[in-house]
């Protein structure tokens, strides 16, 4: 199956607005290493946004960049939206122009 590099955004607070222990995180980055064998995660972004009933929320975010196919980031997304709870989660491919290179499989 086709990889591409994907980013989804990762909430630092609940919806309560407690912010998420690294531990908590750290389970969800173990997860996603099953379903894509790695990632990258970034520092924090503010993002707002607007539900279907006119609902505004500002929270920061935490982008993650995975690199897998589009049935493994649906898997992400709904994992994701689960384990935190979330209303909505964002993510989006990146690029299907992606250069990955692993020492010794070219020979």
């Amino acid at each position: 199956m086709e990889q591409r590099l994907w980013e989804i955004l990762v909430p630092r607070y609940s919806n309560d607005g407690l912010e998420y222990a690294v531990e908590y995180h750290r389970v969800w980055d173990d997860r996603v290493r099953e379903i894509a064998g790695g990632m990258t995660i970034f520092r924090t972004a503010k993002g707002q946004w607007v539900n279907p009933e006119g609902m505004a929320f500002i929270e920061e975010m935490i982008p993650v960049r995975v690199y897998c196919s589009e049935d493994n980031i649906e898997e992400i997304i709904r994992m994701t939206m689960e384990y935190y709870r979330q209303e909505a989660v964002l993510a989006y491919e990146i690029s299907r122009n992606v250069k990955l290179v692993i020492k010794g499989s070219q020979e």
